[in-house]
């Protein structure tokens, strides 16, 4: 029995000793087979640079091995030469060379490859998926969906296609078309804060701002989306006429780093707005002369400059243009006061309240004679045309008031001017309103 044991022994020991030099043997004959591919096909190549008895087996190393910047010049010529060798696969090797390519980043190299490859078989897998790649990463986002799509009809439990083909979506602006897709993505790829954003933001374009807001927050501190998602925060909060939550995403964004110039002009003159609907003139003011600086013709800048800083100096027409309708009424009422002295004893009888503007009657003792004046205060910077002063002229009539005095933060149209004259009207335009304001004590 222990002789029988000592022979299994001795048996097992020699099979094991077996294996290993086998696999040494292998393992060595691997490596020398790979060496002498590369010897051979150089060896081949340097006499003839279109030998395919060399360019074929090199090629293929090269590229199982993934070492694309030296399989790639290999499938360049081949392709180039396949119409004259019929040993050469015109389809694999013009596939190959436009996978190489946008594996090295040469875009617009790769198309030649995958178009060739594309017309020959439709229907194939590879050809479609790097071929939207190709399209998506060319920023070509139309054209590479229909792509994405067919190959996920071929392939549809291929990860990567559903991020592809969600990202082409979205970036292509079909937000709801887009959503299914970037939830599949975000399954397989939690972390990704890109997908994440894009569906916040996909959701907020489809009408879903409420659910896309607790994304955006979620994000308002990472340091690659939280910027444009405290931009998309900040709007949904003005949308919802909540300027105070919006200044507060605006300023979370400001201090983020690295933020593209254009994004981070934006924010600037977003926050500023906020600020001018929260009367932080002075804050919003530094942020247009911020972007002034960097981008001076951005939009309306220029114009709100000048409108806010004229306003910062005059805080009676900030209440005139920006304050709510009480305050409004409570300054037009020590406007119409100003502008009599004390013997004519003003006394006012009536104030009515409308939309778009404040009418004020009074009642004005002169040494010879008592008169009514009818005040219409309008809080526009533009222009008042003709009909409104005809409305007010009617308004004058009926009242059987003996003057009236229309005054507008803005100016008033020709029309309008001519209308008034010969009339018991006076036109009062911005001028002469911020002459009257610097005299109002609202104390």
């Amino acid at each position: 029995m222990s002789v029988l044991i000592a022979v299994v022994i001795v048996v097992a020991f020699g099979a094991l000793l077996l294996a290993i030099t086998t696999g040494k043997k292998k393992g060595g004959k691997k490596q020398k087979g790979r060496a002498q591919i590369i010897r051979d096909a150089n060896r081949k190549l340097s006499q003839d640079p279109h030998n395919t008895d060399g360019l074929i087996p090199l090629g293929e190393l090269y590229y199982n091995e993934r070492a694309w910047d030296k399989a790639y010049p290999l499938y360049e010529t081949m392709m180039s030469i396949a119409p004259a060798h019929r040993e050469l696969n015109p389809f694999q090797v013009s596939l190959r060379q436009g996978i190489c390519a946008l594996k090295l980043n040469k875009i617009q190299e790769s198309f030649k490859g995958l178009g060739v490859a594309y017309n020959i078989n439709k229907q194939d897998f590879d050809v479609n998926y790097y071929l939207g790649v190709a399209c998506y990463k060319n920023n070509e986002f139309d054209k590479a969906v229909p792509c994405f799509k067919k190959a996920l009809i071929l392939r549809p439990d291929f990860s990567g296609i559903n991020l592809y083909l969600g990202l082409a979506l979205y970036k292509s602006k079909h937000y709801r078309e887009a959503l299914p897709y970037i939830k599949r993505a975000i399954d397989e790829n939690p972390e990704n804060k890109e997908l994440l954003f894009s569906m916040a933001d996909a959701m907020n374009e489809s009408g879903m701002g409420d659910k896309a807001m607790k994304i955006f927050m979620h994000l308002r501190p990472n340091p690659d989306f939280g910027a444009r998602s405290c931009l998309a925060a900040g709007l949904f909060h003005i949308k919802m006429n909540q300027p105070d939550k919006a200044i507060q995403d605006f300023e979370i964004a400001l201090k983020h780093q690295n933020v593209p110039q254009d994004t981070m002009t934006e924010i600037r003159y977003r926050y500023a707005t906020a600020c001018f609907m929260t009367n932080m003139i002075t804050k919003g003011l530094d942020a247009l002369k911020e972007i002034q600086s960097t981008t001076p013709n951005y939009k309306d800048v220029p114009s709100l400059l000048a409108r806010y800083q004229e306003l910062n100096q005059n805080k009676n027409l900030q209440i005139y243009l920006m304050s709510t309708s009480s305050d409004f009424v409570a300054l037009c009422r020590r406007v119409v006061m100003q502008c009599y002295k004390r013997q004519n004893s003003p006394r006012i009888l009536d104030i009515a309240v409308t939309p778009e503007f404040v009418e004020i009657s009074m009642n004005v003792e002169f040494a010879r004679s008592e008169e009514i004046h009818l005040y219409r205060f309008y809080r526009t910077t533009g222009s008042v045309g003709e009909l409104a002063v005809r409305d007010f002229h009617a308004k004058v009539s009926d009242t059987k008031a003996d003057k009236g005095i229309c005054v507008s933060a803005g100016n008033y149209s020709e029309e309008a001017r001519r209308f008034s004259e010969g009339r018991p009207i006076d036109l009062v335009e911005k001028d002469g309103l911020i002459k009257i304001l610097k005299k109002v004590d609202m104390s």
